[in-house]
């Protein structure tokens, strides 16, 4: 394993400290995003799980923790990124059921074998290149922005990797949502439930959670409506709460 090169690291607790995960103070940093969707993912215990582009690996970490009968497979592109995300792995005491692999999503024949998998997530980079400002940080770019990936190569990889039947969670920007649900369905991943995600009550919806079966019908169950916070510059939501208790 090569190490992680030489740069500040911060300690992140979930569930009262019972899950830590470190990561780079200046880079990519995992958000509320990544808990919503493995708040909103659920596999059955069987299943062959693959999350793609796992980052520090928050998202193996937390069905791990949720879901001891999981075993998860995480894709990281960045190789600083994937070392955190081993020692995450080995820090929680999840190295046998976590499995972090390096490499690039666009290149997953050369890695996985197709229908390899039950399941697969992902929070993948949101925004375009041509608009909006760029992250600086060359980390936090490649996570954020469609610089190595986007959400058509996810959707084409996902399809690839599933078997048929498997199903495929993201969580993308709501005002995107016509563009994701277009990929999905461009290759073969039928949108089945859909939950739009709101800051607060009243306010425009600002990510939706999708999740997509590959060759399924065109039912798509529409959840309720999810709130981050009880108001406007108020605390978190009982239902956001839950996602964080121990």
């Amino acid at each position: 394993m090569s190490e992680v090169p030489a740069r500040e690291l911060s300690t992140d607790s979930l569930f009262n400290g019972r899950l830590t995960c470190r990561q780079h103070r200046t880079g990519y940093r995992f958000s509320v995003d990544a808990v919503l969707l493995a708040h909103f993912f659920n596999p059955a215990a069987a299943e062959k799980i693959l999350d793609l582009g796992t980052g520090c690996g928050v998202i193996p970490l937390i069905l791990a923790y949720r879901r001891p009968d999981l075993q998860v497979t995480g894709l990281e592109l960045q190789p600083a990124l994937s070392d955190l995300a081993r020692q995450n792995v080995e820090a929680n005491g999840f190295s046998d059921r976590i499995y972090i692999r390096h490499g690039d999503l666009r290149e997953c024949k050369k890695i996985f074998q197709p229908g390899q998998f039950q399941r697969v997530l992902s929070n993948p980079p949101y925004h375009k290149l041509a608009g909006g400002r760029q992250n600086l940080e060359s980390e936090q770019a490649a996570a954020r922005h469609e610089i190595n990936a986007d959400i058509e190569a996810v959707a084409r990889v996902a399809g690839w990797l599933l078997h048929k039947g498997g199903k495929v969670d993201l969580v993308y920007p709501a005002e995107r949502s016509v563009t994701l649900l277009e990929s999905l369905r461009r290759h073969g991943l039928e949108p089945k439930r859909l939950q739009m995600v709101h800051s607060y009550p009243g306010g425009p919806g600002k990510l939706v959670l999708v999740e997509a079966q590959k060759g399924g019908g065109e039912e798509l169950e529409v959840l309720p409506p999810f709130f981050i916070y009880r108001q406007r510059n108020g605390e978190y939501s009982p239902e956001t709460a839950r996602c964080y208790a121990p």
